[in-house]
């Protein structure tokens, strides 16, 4: 499992509120105990909201606030993928202009939503991943407003490609990379996709209406 993939498998774990001991979440991801507490040295730096200390636990405090700006879910969209394009830039100062600036940003902005729910950021990702996931924002931010269902191809952690029929419910940012809460058809389950990681995303024509244990109200992480 690549370093990122494995960080941001302890998000989803921490993000229920619970405090998580390191060696239940080293033996849930099968590394050693001294690795989790080199990854929550490197969450901590990245600016997400983790407290806790070796040998008690781990646990997703409230994230800390941005005043006085505030900044629509467009506006966001477009800040980030300005940081992206000039991140890949060949201009070295440039490109370490935009790295500073994204430390700044993520060190203080709030988790941003498409749709109501609990998040927290995530920024440790190259701009080059961001960049690939924001073809996609447009297709998958109607689908959400219009309840209408999607085939997505999508590439898993583990390189697998599968083709997915979905409900997309909403999305979260988690500095530099958004991800999709669905109803996957498949799966008859809830799963998150990293937008990064989807290689097509085609809006179907038929609509969905909520239903009972399908709803982002029912999604527990």
């Amino acid at each position: 499992m690549r370093r990122t993939d494995r960080l941001f498998d302890i998000i989803q774990i921490l993000r229920d509120g619970k405090l998580h001991r390191a060696q239940d979440i080293a033996e849930k991801l099968e590394v050693s105990t001294r690795t989790i507490y080199r990854d929550m040295d490197t969450l901590t730096a990245s600016g997400i909201p983790v407290e806790g200390e070796r040998g008690v636990g781990y646990m997703i405090t409230q994230a800390i606030t941005l005043p006085p700006l505030t900044l629509t879910v467009e506006e966001l969209e477009a800040l980030n993928l300005g940081m992206a394009i000039v991140g890949e830039a060949a201009d070295p100062d440039l490109k370490a202009a935009a790295l500073s600036l994204a430390d700044k940003v993520d060190a203080v902005l709030p988790t941003q939503t498409v749709s109501e729910a609990d998040a927290w950021k995530f920024a440790v990702y190259p701009f080059a991943d961001a960049a690939r996931g924001f073809t996609h924002m447009p297709v998958l931010r109607a689908a959400i407003r219009a309840k209408q269902k999607l085939r997505i191809v999508y590439t898993s952690k583990d390189n697998q490609i599968t083709t997915r029929t979905i409900r997309p419910l909403h999305m979260e940012y988690w500095g530099r990379i958004w991800t999709l809460t669905s109803w996957c058809e498949m799966r008859g389950a809830f799963r998150v996709f990293r937008v990064d990681l989807i290689q097509t995303a085609e809006a179907l024509p038929e609509l969905f209406v909520d239903e009972p244990g399908k709803t982002i109200a029912d999604y527990v992480p």
